[in-house]
């Protein structure tokens, strides 16, 4: 006796159409959210930049106190910084390149300061010892950011970054105004 063949099954897969359409809404996505992605991006590298300089002045007025010698913060060019000790031959106790936030830009005060130096006690000696004064605040911001960083130098040789956004409440801690 001869069997009836069974009729064929529909395979389980995608139409080269429905993969089409797949490839097309993924596309449309990926273009919308490119902005937001490179905006957050560059507010990432504000924040990397920000925070690096931050920490190497911290790590200057540390070592200052640490070596019992006087200590100097060096910002370079673009975001680049150097910590070293006053009067001593190179290499620098630490340094960073400013490859690290190529989109980022500075701008200190007062203009055209460039160095921090802290005593053995970890203060501010005013002037430096090439008598310009000491850099009080550096500005960071990036073009296609939406964000602008400030680290703050007190007058007690602490360094924070903040926020000078004027929305922020002054008692928010990103806050330029907090404390």
């Amino acid at each position: 006796m001869l069997m009836k063949a069974a009729p064929s099954a529909r395979s389980a897969g995608f139409t080269l159409t429905e993969l089409m359409l797949g490839v097309a809404i993924l596309g449309i996505l990926v273009a919308l959210g490119m902005p937001s992605f490179q905006k957050m991006i560059r507010n990432a590298e504000i924040r990397s930049a920000a925070e690096s300089v931050a920490n190497g002045i911290q790590r200057a007025r540390a070592e200052a106190v640490s070596r019992n010698a006087r200590v100097q913060f060096v910002l370079g060019s673009g975001t680049s910084w150097t910590v070293q000790v006053v009067g001593a031959a190179p290499p620098p106790i630490d340094s960073r390149p400013s490859a690290e936030s190529l989109n980022a830009s500075l701008t200190v005060l007062p203009v055209a300061a460039t160095t921090i130096t802290f005593n053995q006690l970890g203060q501010i000696v005013n002037p430096n010892p090439d008598a310009s004064p000491p850099l009080t605040q550096a500005t960071f911001t990036a073009t296609g950011g939406t964000q602008t960083l400030w680290v703050m130098i007190g007058t007690g040789g602490n360094a924070r970054v903040c926020d000078p956004d004027p929305s922020l409440p002054a008692t928010n801690f990103r806050s330029c105004s907090y404390g």
